[in-house]
């Protein structure tokens, strides 16, 4: 994907509008011209971050999903059991709301998975699962992590996880990457992707231009 500079850079701006503009302004040291760059940039970097993230997600999304079907059978996301397991806030996300809502969408397992939230596998990796799921699975779900105690491998992918859901809605919603660690961030999405298979992280450092796209900043 390539760089580009607007041929104009004031008419650049009034479409982005001033108020979205004015963060890459102040970036770029009050250079109008410069700050379309980084625009064009960050919208470039976001974009780039597509690929990596859907690795990340998916291959963690399956190993839980994976680990469920060991637990629960074929048909958990009708496991009366699995379902009181799932927690019920009062405020905030509600993992067991999100799965109720979902299965009464969908007839299969497969469309259940594709459906849930990112936000509900992340919620499957804290220590309130830890008997039922991760100290029996976890070893053989991710084969090639480090050796590290139950609690401390589940409470790594569970912080990968938020980091890259956090990025993913900055994303999403067209926000400023531009003062993150991206480079941590992609080392992150393919550290997680490596737990589950060599082979699939050493794919997506193949295809990913994050790295190339990180040295051609404006």
């Amino acid at each position: 994907m390539p760089a580009a500079t607007p041929s104009d850079d004031a008419a650049v701006r009034a479409a982005l509008s001033a108020a979205r503009s004015a963060t890459y302004v102040t970036a770029a040291g009050g250079d109008s011209v410069r700050a379309m760059q980084l625009y064009g940039w960050n919208a470039r970097i976001s974009a780039a971050f597509m690929l990596p993230a859907h690795f990340a997600e998916v291959t963690t999304r399956n190993a839980a999903a994976d680990v469920l079907m060991a637990v629960y059978g074929p048909d958990w996301p009708w496991d009366t059991s699995f379902t009181g397991s799932l927690p019920s806030p009062q405020r905030g996300y509600r993992p067991r709301e999100d799965l109720v809502m979902t299965r009464g969408r969908q007839q299969t397992t497969g469309k259940v998975i594709a459906e849930l939230k990112f936000a509900f596998w992340q919620t499957l990796f804290t220590a309130r699962h830890d008997n039922r799921l991760w100290t029996p699975h976890i070893a053989s779900t991710f084969p090639y992590a480090p050796a590290m105690p139950v609690a401390s491998l589940r409470s790594r992918v569970y912080t990968d996880l938020d980091a890259i859901r956090l990025l993913r809605n900055r994303i999403a919603h067209h926000e400023p990457v531009i003062t993150r660690n991206l480079l941590d961030d992609l080392n992150r999405m393919i550290d997680l992707v490596e737990l589950r298979s060599q082979p699939t992280a050493t794919w997506v450092r193949a295809l990913e231009d994050v790295t190339q796209t990180i040295a051609e900043r404006p």
